[in-house]
């Protein structure tokens, strides 16, 4: 079999590729180990995540209201079997709608492990009928996009069940009456929120002084205290795991060094959440002259995502940081472009993040600590959610609004976010900072009230110190 272009991997980064360059006419071979499209985010990452997080919100929810309301809808009952049945429905509508986009688009998917043989060619490893005879693919041009897998560091893969993995987590296998979290990163935030709110008691253990320490404090002080909380002050920062092992059939016993807890416990379940590798082993990259992988596994590229074989390019978390699914998205149309002659370069100003734990927190553009270490001249200027009429209405001042400002052409190039649909207002700041906007391009753009939204313009009024609901002094 030969095409103009083999896509290796079938996440959001590949799928976008592989459909791009078939809209534009060419001959498109995709390749995918599961057979299914949509990878690590829609089949066991982002998209079942944020499934049970509706659900613990909801649950969440209920309880607030009998606390704050007075509104009462007595004690949730969970019924496991379809929780997980409903997750995984989402999970089949979307990876089947995408599998037959593919198909109108006459793109040839293959069930199989990709290998490069050489710069032109891969050998297939599978027994799907999908897999050509030969199990051999040529091509003219190559988009890896493999992803990546959760990180599984040796001392605590101990070959038991009970020591899960994001993906694990994800599967439900039940309801754990205690769980340990080993990691204070957003993946595991996110499922100690969703098994906490489900009934589980969860601690979490984290090395360095924080959470979530590629956020500025501030967006993340009212997470850690709601989570201090939820988790009942079971969060040990500064704290190292000694040693994970199997106690009993049904128990992990691990232990722990650091000035909030030391010594041993045994937990029902215990989530290693530590970041996530690149999936570039084993692919045949020793093949492809003069390509290079650094010491994480990312695979080296130029700006137009190019490696050193001219023909073979790589999108996604195995380019590198920030491994996310909408960078990745991005990159495979870019990289699509490239490969069709088209004038154009991958330079976004702004690569938006987001926590979905609750409160949301979303940042885009420079953070307040990357300008202070990078000594970017800036100007922070912040809103308090207290002082919004529709957050005084939820029940939900904990949140804030912030703009990052260059103090001399008054650009905004930054900007964070916390509270309850973060995750959407982070996209209005992507977009100012994308088209280099004013702060008083913000400040005069009309916003509805009461919405949440509004906190954005008043967080750019506050800059000039006219901000209706919040005192600043004016400035000259």
């Amino acid at each position: 079999m030969h095409t103009q272009l083999v896509v290796i991997g079938g996440g959001p980064g590949g799928y976008a590729a592989a459909f791009l360059a078939a809209d534009e006419g060419m001959d498109v071979v995709l390749v995918e180990a599961e057979g299914k499209l949509g990878g690590t985010c829609l089949l066991r990452g982002c998209i079942p995540s944020k499934a049970l997080l509706h659900v613990a919100r909801v649950v969440s929810e209920a309880e607030e209201m009998q606390a704050d309301w007075g509104v009462s809808f007595g004690e949730p009952k969970i019924e496991l079997d379809k929780l997980r049945e409903r997750k995984n429905k989402v999970i089949s509508n979307l990876t089947g709608g995408l599998g037959g986009l593919a198909k109108k688009r006459k793109i040839k998917v293959v069930k199989g492990f990709a290998k490069f043989v050489d710069a032109n060619t891969i050998s297939l490893e599978g027994d799907d009928e999908s897999i050509p005879a030969g199990k051999q693919v040529t091509f003219d041009n190559a988009i890896i996009a493999t992803g990546s897998v959760p990180a599984m560091p040796g001392a605590f893969n101990i070959g038991n069940d009970r020591v899960m993995d994001s993906t694990g987590a994800l599967n439900l296998a039940d309801i754990p009456e205690t769980m340990l979290v080993i990691g204070g990163g957003y993946i595991g935030l996110e499922m100690g929120t969703v098994y906490a709110n489900l009934g589980t008691k969860v601690s979490v253990v984290e090395l360095q002084g924080g959470l979530l320490m590629g956020a500025d404090r501030d967006l993340v002080k009212p997470l850690a205290k709601k989570l201090d909380k939820l988790f009942e002050k079971r969060i040990f920062l500064n704290t190292k795991v000694g040693s994970v092992s199997k106690a009993g059939d049904d128990k992990v016993e691990v232990t722990f060094e650091g000035p909030g807890k030391f010594g041993s416990e045994k937990f029902d379940r215990v989530l290693v959440s530590v970041g996530r590798w690149p999936n570039t082993k084993n692919i045949g990259l020793e093949n492809l002259p003069g390509v290079e992988v650094d010491g994480r596994g990312f695979i080296a590229h130029n700006d137009d995502l190019r490696t050193a074989c001219p023909n073979v390019f790589v999108i996604g978390d195995a380019a590198g940081e920030p491994m996310l699914a909408h960078k990745a998205n991005h990159e495979g149309r870019h990289a699509v472009e490239v490969i069709l002659g088209h004038a154009t370069t991958f330079d976004r100003q702004a690569i938006p993040a987001v926590v979905f734990t609750d409160p949301e927190i979303a940042w885009a553009g420079i953070t307040e600590e990357e300008a202070k270490r990078d000594g970017v001249n800036h100007e922070v200027v912040t809103y308090p959610w207290a002082a919004s009429g529709r957050a005084q209405a939820l029940g939900r001042t904990e949140g804030l609004t912030k703009w990052l400002v260059d103090p001399e052409s008054e650009r905004v190039i930054g900007c964070g976010i916390v509270g309850p649909g973060a995750g959407e207002l982070v996209a209005e700041a992507t977009l100012a900072i994308e088209m280099g906007c004013e702060v008083r391009d913000i400040t005069e753009t009309v916003h509805a009230h009461p919405t949440l939204g509004e906190t954005m313009m008043n967080a750019a009024e506050v800059f000039y110190g006219t901000a209706t609901e919040v005192y600043k002094p004016k400035k000259k």
